[in-house]
């Protein structure tokens, strides 16, 4: 990394912007804006890069000169916690510096799916999707459920929702897989610890879909009644909006809007992304190929990640090493962060 070259761009963005501004020239204002803002984020790491590697080179002459031993024992300690911490830099600066997907600052579709496991698969169900809402929240996201089928223990055999917010995508696109969960379900009146499965599949949601043809005669539209959380149009009027799209076998239901015209609109909307990713991806031919990569057969032995009650542990079956363990108690909470950076990391050097 030439971290040199990148200051140097962003002081000469930085009086092209002067420029720009003084001159009124709007238009190629916003673009230049765009880079700077881009760039701001990668010279303020650089920063603490730097003035970190001064603070350990100081210690490391300061060691040389102490000669108590409890005074060089401390100063030995606070290198290798400093060293650690650039190191954890340097990782993110790889990560800044590395090009980008365009597809990574866009919102994320995600469906979490009960598999292998019964009423303590859809209990499952329902604590990923609040780990989810956690994160989201954490991160100034917002969720909103398009479709949701509640079991009798608070969790879900299936849940549909968006996760909109800058760069949600590209936080979210390595969850997708199988998932896990070995505990004592609240099922079990031996005390057992059950396994058990569920799926995720992240999308993303294209702002510009439209290259999407969708003819009329191409689509199947049911409507049925609502169910679950929905005020007091629940079960009462048949707002809620099935969309089968015959070539591909797709289906889109959505039920979280009033009324049937909003919910058909939002369908749309997610068919719309569905069929783009494919045409994105060039599979037309291997319809719902991401999606079966992802969930596999649900068997209980294909799996990317288990969350481990008994040990408080969660493992990344993707990760190696110290990488692949954390703490499942700040994990389920919503702290995905050190994890999400591993795997991004991870799959950078691929």
């Amino acid at each position: 990394m030439d971290l040199e070259k990148i200051l140097e761009k962003y002081k000469e963005l930085e009086k092209k912007l002067y420029e720009l501004s003084s001159e009124k020239k709007f238009e190629e204002l916003k673009e230049v804006a765009k880079e700077y803002e881009y760039l701001k984020e990668l010279v303020l790491k650089i920063e603490d890069y730097k003035k970190l590697k001064e603070y350990i080179e100081e210690l490391e002459k300061l060691k040389e000169l102490e000669k108590d031993p409890k005074m060089k024992s401390e100063i030995t300690e606070e290198i290798e916690n400093s060293a650690k911490s650039l190191e954890k830099i340097e990782n993110e600066l790889k990560e800044l510096i590395k090009p980008k997907d365009p597809n990574d600052e866009l919102n994320a579709i995600i469906e979490i799916r009960a598999g292998a496991g019964g009423d303590e698969a859809g209990i499952f169900a329902g604590d990923l999707f609040r780990m989810y809402s956690k994160y989201a929240e954490k991160k100034g996201w917002k969720i909103h459920v398009i479709d949701s089928h509640p079991n009798d223990y608070g969790g879900f055999k299936e849940i549909v929702f968006i996760v909109e917010g800058r760069g949600a995508y590209g936080r979210l696109k390595y969850e997708g897989g199988v998932h896990r969960v070995q505990r004592v379900p609240i099922t079990e009146a031996g005390g057992r610890i059950h396994t058990s499965t569920i799926s995720v599949v992240v999308l993303p949601e294209y702002k510009d879909t439209s290259d999407i043809e969708i003819k009329e005669e191409d689509l199947k539209i049911e409507t049925f009644r609502s169910s679950g959380a929905g005020g007091q149009h629940v079960n009462k009027t048949e707002s809620a909006v099935r969309i089968t799209h015959i070539p591909t076998g797709i289906v889109v239901s959505v039920q979280d809007e009033r009324s049937q015209h909003q919910n058909k609109a939002k369908a749309l909307r997610i068919l719309r992304a569905k069929l783009k990713e494919i045409k994105e991806r060039e599979k037309f031919e291997e319809i719902g190929q991401k999606r079966k990569s992802m969930v596999g057969s649900m068997e209980r032995s294909e799996k990317i990640r288990t969350y481990n009650w008994p040990q408080n542990r969660v493992t990344d079956h993707r990760l190696e090493g110290e990488n692949k363990n954390y703490s499942l108690e700040l994990i389920i909470e919503g702290e995905l962060d050190e994890l999400l950076d591993a795997l991004s990391l991870k799959f950078s050097n691929i």
